[in-house]
């Protein structure tokens, strides 16, 4: 049913600002889109893309949202899902007990308070080219970061409903968490519960973002040049990998970057 990725959106209030942020970070030119009240600027990568949107005037998208940042400010706001046949995922997600609504060619979806949509993707779309050297780039999106109070409400919702690939499930006293890997075509699913606190019915939320360079420290001293807070270069939990944290990005996204080929 779900064949990939197709988009994560962040909502911001300040477009100009957030795209001059998205494009020093990312060190990649965007596409710029304003349509039905709202402007986005897209980042095209070979797994997905990133939607910076923010309103802009009267339209059925800026009023969503500006909804949304009304009720929950600036952040990490819908996961779009790539799917062969609309109609029939649609169906079948409702048939499974989610909440599921048509809106022009793609259906949205509520799921444990956080907004995903269906669509069957972009078409034609090519990597945005580097505003410097390729090495320094952002290549990919390794991972999409969710929190849950409800681990076994994960497995149930991204796994069984969703029909996501669960590749791992692992408890680590170490770190006092529970991570749940779901594949998703060519990016991960990272669920992550604590195991300190107890479970809960209350909502997932989304908990950032993990972009993959082929140079870590190439990219980690351009970021650093652009201006935002950048850690140390350090050793990944998965061996052999490197990462550094982004403590600034713009919509205030929870943002690593690690090198190509880890899913840490």
């Amino acid at each position: 049913m779900i064949t990939g990725l197709d988009h994560v959106a962040v909502a911001v209030r300040e477009f100009g600002v957030a795209v001059d942020g998205y494009r020093r970070l990312l060190g990649r030119e965007p596409e710029l889109e304003p349509r039905d009240g709202a402007d986005r600027a897209w980042f095209h990568f070979p797994n997905m893309a990133l939607e910076v949107i923010a309103p802009s005037g009267a339209g059925p998208a800026g009023d969503r949202v500006r909804a949304r940042l009304d009720t929950a400010g600036e952040g990490q706001w819908i996961a779009a899902f790539q799917v062969d046949d609309l109609d029939a995922a649609a169906r079948l997600l409702s048939r499974r007990g989610l909440e599921v609504e048509h809106v022009g060619t793609v259906a949205r979806v509520r799921a444990a308070g956080l907004n995903f949509v269906l669509t069957q993707g972009r078409t034609g779309a090519q990597r945005s080219p580097p505003t410097a050297t390729e090495a320094a780039a952002v290549s990919t999106l390794d991972h999409v970061v969710v929190h849950t109070p409800n681990p076994d409400r994960a497995l149930g919702l991204y796994g069984a409903k969703f029909g996501l690939d669960l590749r791992l499930d692992r408890a680590n006293e170490q770190w006092g968490a529970r991570q749940l890997f779901f594949r998703c075509g060519g990016t991960v699913f990272e669920v992550g519960a604590s195991l300190k606190a107890p479970v809960s019915d209350e909502p997932d939320r989304f908990g950032g973002l993990a972009w993959r360079v082929t140079d870590p420290e190439a990219a980690q001293a351009r970021i650093a040049a652009a201006g935002f807070d950048v850690s140390e270069v350090r050793p990944g939990r998965k061996p052999g990998t490197k990462v550094f944290a982004v403590r600034d990005a713009p919509g205030g996204v929870p943002t690593l970057c690690i090198e190509q080929g880890g899913t840490s």
